[in-house]
């Protein structure tokens, strides 16, 4: 798992993924035909092949906060960068590019956690050694190390770093004829966007996106069919997909025949980057499989390591089937 602790402890909010993207380039490239950066900074790894042209797309960006203001006596206020539960804010810990890591607080009055009256302190003692270290529209991420228990995995920034590991595990074990294009897209947390564009320029046959989905397994949790230690979850919708029933069956039957254990997903709510490739160009066939997660958008989210395997076994099986052309 030293792959996955390095992906989900290297910075990189939407937007601001370079550091990630670079990781995640180091490890693809002894394994991929191709590798290259377009314009809003996804990266794709190529597998080429004869046959039908796949894009599997995992995001790379992870939730955050940005400065916003510093005031006069060295506490910056912020913004979110991504989906945040405020109620969960206070007291968390984040961490900006540069290494400095403060912590949210927030005014007296702020029964309904507005972000509006947070702040972050760094322990500065005034505005101008505060902008020594700061400036108006750095992005922090939220702290949170990685943790082993045996089946069990803990850490920051599962969503999508889970995703992105699925990714390259697959690039590096599959044979395939298929023309497979991996693809670690950028600002999915604040709107999907990378997967728009890399999807209209590759214009693929088939799509798969990995993600993390909820889990309805814990008490007084969300009412879903998925859980943890359940396998990987084929995705039937969310609120940005209703996912293509042959891509939807295919995976069932490939799971069913392999052995890979496997269960059904429908997300309530939420959209992943399935929803933004289903809808490029003239539509693309476009289906999911996601990692079920525990405390998702949280410093501590949580997946379990088989579920994780069955999710590489089941997406290797579907892009080393012969298709027809």
């Amino acid at each position: 798992m030293d792959i996955l602790k390095k992906l989900t402890q290297t910075y990189g909010p939407s937007g601001r993924e370079s550091d990630i993207k670079e990781l995640i380039e180091n490890i693809a490239r002894p394994f991929a035909d191709e590798v290259y950066t377009d314009a809003l900074g996804n990266l794709i790894a190529r597998k080429k092949g004869n046959g039908k042209k796949i894009m599997v797309a995992a995001h790379m960006d992870e939730i955050g906060v940005v400065a916003t203001l510093i005031d006069d006596n060295g506490f910056i206020r912020f913004s979110s960068v991504g989906g945040i539960y405020n109620k969960d804010l206070l007291g968390r810990r984040v961490c900006f590019k540069n290494g400095v890591i403060g912590v949210i607080g927030s005014e007296e009055e702020n029964k309904d956690r507005k972000i509006l009256k947070m702040y972050i302190d760094i322990g500065a003692k005034d505005k101008e050694t505060c902008e020594k270290l700061i400036s108006i529209g750095d992005m922090a991420v939220f702290c949170g190390d990685f943790y082993e228990n045996n089946d069990t995995i803990i850490s920051k920034a599962l969503d999508n770093r889970s995703g992105c590991y699925v990714l390259l595990k697959t690039l590096e074990k599959i044979n395939s004829k298929n023309d497979i294009y991996f693809v670690f897209t950028t600002q999915e947390e604040v709107g999907l966007r990378g997967a728009r564009t890399s999807s209209f320029s590759i214009s693929p046959d088939y799509a798969l996106a990995i993600d993390v989905t909820d889990t309805g397994d814990t008490p007084d949790g969300i009412k879903m069919a998925t859980k943890l230690s359940g396998g990987a979850a084929i995705k039937i919708m969310d609120r940005s997909i209703l996912c293509d029933s042959f891509i939807r069956s295919k995976l069932a039957e490939l799971a069913s025949k392999n052995d890979i254990p496997y269960q059904l997903e429908v997300m309530n709510y939420g959209g992943t980057d399935a929803g933004a490739i289903s809808l490029s160009g003239a539509g693309v066939k476009t289906g999911g499989i996601s990692i079920p997660t525990r405390y998702i958008h949280s410093p501590s989210e949580m997946i379990n390591k088989k579920d994780l395997d069955s999710v590489i076994s089941l997406l290797s099986v579907f892009l080393e089937e012969n298709y027809d052309k």
